[in-house]
């Protein structure tokens, strides 16, 4: 890709970049990003080099384990520091992509938080990521407004709006369209930089301060590395140390094994960990993938009560509530479901108890993925917890070793299970190569990790050539078949003249090719992102 080319500065831009955002993208805010990158952008290479290196020692047989060296901050009695009033209480956060009208909508939710996500459920086109960084300046400072045409109608927020938190790329992206010093700019930094330049002044006035959710940490190092970004920013900024407040998703396998030291190393800074479910999935399967007699059953048969994925929600409560922290719980992805009355209560039902088991758990709070389901969340957890959070319930009596957060789930390989893992893996990356990044399918909220989880299985499987429910192997012969049925399926329910303008025809092409390959591409986006 060709750059352009400016001796007066560090920073270029792609020439694919058409409209270069001056109130985002001002001289004063690239500096800042060339300072971020400059300082971390190596060290972040080097921690995406340990990820390699630990994933080879995966490949032969083991399975992490609780380090050695840091035991003593495991056992040690610290806290983190306290948490900020606007986030004491956090029973109902709601997650979407940075437009315009999401943003409005969600801030009215009458959710306590609302999670604006650069990440997985937004396609990271150019004017995605950029005009995010506008829609969100102009929600801090209380101007935003959405006119749809077609409706006739204006968006504004409400007098009470939800407290907003950012979530940046993970640290294995690249902003592609703009270099610094020859080398792209890490995603992370880029989104991170934006936000924190443009919005911290702002946010202090009104009593609030940057909050972040940072993604897919896979080790404590990671964290310490946010942490020094974070110190940095605040002194670049001139704003005090512990002014900036986050929350890690646990959604790695490995970082559910470091609990206590990606707390330590952001004590500072952090207010809660949230168990990122189908992220977490996604990172089992993953690592463990060239296990002997490793086999994960149909998505839809692992659940929050499955033994590994349990463990891992109640041992991020106990960690949590011993440092001070919130534990959030996950995400109910389902929508309303309009044309169907007894299937809409069917889903709510779904959620209601999900919710119930979450909040009797001892989580502080929990994601829901669609406005209506607000008040389904919010009234289980007003039920269960009166209080503005549970950081009182210790759970003391859990004893979760090592091997209950690996332990291998029960369940079975079906032909329907891999249809349904190749349609919605397709139509979602159709959605997400036409820069939507959150896309309803089937009653559900779908993103990049749920898409991940049905690319990932689909691999897996063929590879393993795994044996289904009903004693066929599921071998390239049976994929075939399988994948050109859905493929006609998806063509015949769309209409073959609408899906000739759409990105069908890449999406399943690049599909196809992560399924047949030998070598496991770590994350589905990595090569999508060339598309965009």
């Amino acid at each position: 890709m060709d750059f352009t080319i400016n001796t007066q500065r560090k920073w270029n831009f792609s020439h694919e970049v058409e409209n270069y955002y001056p109130n985002v993208l001002c001289d004063e805010a690239m500096e800042f990003l060339e300072m971020l990158q400059t300082n971390f952008n190596d060290a972040r290479l080097s921690l995406l080099k340990t990820r390699k290196k630990q994933q080879a020692l995966f490949d032969t047989g083991s399975f992490p384990e609780f380090p050695v060296e840091t035991k003593q901050i495991r056992e040690a009695e610290w806290k983190a520091a306290p948490i900020p009033h606007d986030l004491l209480d956090r029973r109902v956060e709601i997650t979407g992509p940075v437009d315009r009208k999401m943003i409005i909508n969600a801030l009215n939710s009458g959710a306590n938080t609302f999670m604006a996500d650069f990440e997985d459920s937004n396609a990271p086109t150019w004017s995605n990521c950029v005009e995010g960084q506008q829609n969100l300046m102009d929600a801090n400072l209380g101007t935003i407004e959405f006119y749809n045409v077609s409706k006739d109608r204006l968006y504004t927020l409400n007098q009470e709006t939800a407290v907003l938190l950012v979530r940046p790329r993970g640290l294995h992206l690249n902003e592609r369209h703009v270099k610094i010093e020859d080398n792209e700019m890490a995603a992370s930094l880029f989104d991170f930089g934006l936000y924190a330049f443009h919005n911290t002044k702002t946010l202090l006035a009104k009593g609030s301060a940057p909050y972040f959710y940072l993604p897919k940490l896979e080790h404590y190092l990671e964290a310490r590395w946010w942490n020094e970004v974070i110190e940095f920013t605040q002194d670049y900024l001139g704003v005090p140390s512990g002014t900036f407040k986050v929350t890690v998703l646990i959604e790695t396998i490995t970082a559910s094994h470091q609990l206590d030291e990606i707390i330590y190393e952001l004590k500072d800074h952090i207010v809660g960990l949230n168990c990122g479910r189908w992220d977490y999935i996604f990172s089992y399967i993953k690592k463990f993938r060239n296990h002997n007699d490793f086999i994960v059953p149909n998505r839809d048969q692992v659940t929050m009560t499955t033994p590994f994925m349990s463990a891992y929600s109640n041992l991020v409560i106990q960690r949590c509530h011993k440092r001070g922290i919130h534990a959030i719980g996950g995400m109910a992805a389902q929508i309303p479901i309009r044309n169907d009355a007894r299937a809409n209560t069917e889903a709510l039902e779904k959620v209601r108890k999900d919710k119930e088991r979450e909040v009797k758990n001892g989580h502080d709070g929990t994601w829901v993925a669609h406005p209506a389901l607000v008040s389904v969340a919010k009234a289980e957890f007003d039920k269960y917890m009166p209080t503005p959070n549970q950081l009182h319930v210790m759970r003391n009596e859990l004893k979760v070793s090592a091997a209950d957060l690996v332990a291998l789930p029960e369940g079975t390989v079906t032909e329907e299970g891999i249809r349904k893992n190749i349609n919605v893996g397709i139509l979602y990356l159709a959605a997400w190569l036409e820069g939507n990044g959150a896309v309803a399918l089937y009653n559900l909220m779908e993103d990049a990790a749920t898409a991940e989880i049905s690319r990932t299985q689909i691999w897996h499987w063929l590879q393993k050539k795994v044996i289904l429910n009903d004693g066929r192997t599921f071998d390239k012969t049976l994929f075939d078949t399988l994948f050109d049925d859905e493929i006609e399926k998806i063509i015949t329910e769309v209409g073959s003249d609408r899906i000739r303008n759409t990105e069908f025809k890449n999406a399943y092409e690049l599909f196809k090719a992560m399924i047949l390959t030998d070598n496991f591409e770590e994350f589905l986006t990595v090569p999508a992102y060339e598309y965009l």
